[in-house]
């Protein structure tokens, strides 16, 4: 017996000894490794370039804001509505429909070169100026229609109660939020992009079996034309209730392997079974609902210090602007929260992902392709304040804790990305 014993243990050491060897920091750095150099930098330069857009962005809308006050426009256009309609929620939205024109237009430089220049710089966009701007006009459009009926909204909440609107106000803001998720795959979407089903094949099968494996419904999966507009790679789950749907887009279909892509749709899938959109809705309702107490306590006073505005108080349409630029300035300063909820949410995807798919090589190929624009290694404090999703470095040393703690014999093979990095990318480029 103890010979037979002995005989099974001799049997089981090479695995264990294979396993126990695999080393994780080493074969992060493996993968880490094949981003470097110029390409890292490159990389690195966009993403950091970030963190001053998200300054920039609060500072030019403060800037729109306060020249519309200052120059009396805000007044003129509530005077405007005011001698269209003698109905208060008329007025309203009267006047929200000419401020979403007017800062629209007022912003249009800043935002072609954050959202168009800028990424053709970097070697992210596929398609020409006159696609993008016929984009956003629709996105303007969308606008024009949305706006009114939340400043009716808010602004019927403040004047049923004046002090305690901020309360009030957040309820709306979530509820309009809440609506817009229910919307948004079945109205919104599909003004920018063609939704199709994935046609069916091995890869389609694999992702179904890994659906139904954790109880989620596979009878569609759509895929998106994104690649009209970028090259960027991604999924997403979007929609409430009876319109959640998990998306992909084709750029992830044609730019990565199979593996990667079940792994993306298992990270996608931990969204869906762990009602995350329910969990930010609830995390971005806290947030709101501190920025809209401190706009109800300074807005009064900055309105009561500048009467040159025209403006008669917060329950007046005009003080939109005042509102709108003090909330500005609070999505500034509450840009590390903003970002933590939405990280949080991502790294508890990450590891149902990981376990749902089982493709821990493949995740981490995923993550080092999204970092040809996410900086792959931050600092710790960086990666709290600006990344609304885990690091690069963080998802490829999660996964081969995983593939570690997971894969029996794991054993540290040589990284390779087939297809390879996107020539054309921000980080591959010379």
């Amino acid at each position: 017996m103890r010979l037979f014993a002995l005989a099974l243990l001799l049997a089981a050491l090479p695995t264990a000894v294979h396993a126990q060897g695999f080393d994780v920091d080493a074969a992060t750095r493996a993968w880490l490794n094949l981003l470097s150099g110029p390409a890292r930098a490159k990389s690195d330069a966009y993403f950091e370039g970030g963190y001053w857009l998200i300054l920039w962005t609060a500072l030019a809308a403060v800037a729109c804001y306060g020249l519309i006050l200052a120059a009396g426009w805000s007044a003129r256009f509530r005077d405007l509505g005011e001698r269209i309609s003698k109905r208060r929620w008329l007025v309203v939205a009267i006047y929200a429909a000419i401020l979403s024109i007017v800062s629209a237009l007022i912003l249009l430089p800043w935002t072609i070169y954050t959202d168009f220049a800028r990424e053709g710089q970097y070697g992210l966009v596929n398609q020409t100026f006159g696609a993008w701007f016929a984009d956003w006009v629709k996105a303007q459009l969308l606008g024009v229609i949305l706006t009114p009926l939340l400043a009716i909204a808010i602004y019927a909440v403040i004047r049923r109660s004046p002090r305690g609107w901020w309360l009030w106000g957040t309820a709306v803001m979530t509820a309009f939020m809440a609506i817009g998720a229910l919307i948004a795959p079945v109205f919104i979407m599909p003004l920018f992009n063609t939704y199709t089903e994935m046609p069916a094949g091995p890869l389609r099968d694999r992702i179904v079996a890994v659906a139904k494996a954790n109880g989620i419904p596979a009878e569609h999966i759509y895929v998106s034309d994104a690649s009209r507009q970028t090259k960027r790679i991604s999924a997403n789950v979007s929609g409430l209730g009876p319109t959640i749907r998990i998306t992909l887009n084709d750029n992830l279909l044609e730019r990565t392997g199979p593996d990667e892509v079940v792994a993306v749709m298992g990270h996608e899938m931990g969204h869906y079974v762990r009602g995350h959109i329910w969990w930010l809705i609830a995390g971005f309702m806290v947030v709101i609902g501190a920025m809209l107490f401190a706009i109800g306590r300074i807005a009064p006073r900055l309105i009561a210090r500048n009467p040159r505005w025209g403006v008669r108080e917060v329950a007046d349409p005009a003080s939109a602007p005042v509102l709108l630029l003090l909330a500005s300035v609070a999505g500034l300063v509450l840009t590390p929260v903003q970002s933590s909820i939405s990280r949080t949410v991502e790294a508890d995807a990450d590891r149902f992902g990981l376990d749902a798919a089982r493709e821990p090589d493949g995740f981490a190929k995923a993550a080092l392709r999204l970092s040809e624009y996410r900086k792959l290694e931050p600092g710790g404090l960086e990666e709290v304040i600006f990344y609304d999703h885990p690091s690069g470095f963080a998802r490829i040393h999660r996964s081969m804790q995983w593939k570690k703690d997971h894969v029996p014999a794991a054993v540290m093979a040589k990284p390779e990305l087939v297809p390879p990095l996107d020539p054309a990318s921000p980080s591959s480029r010379p």
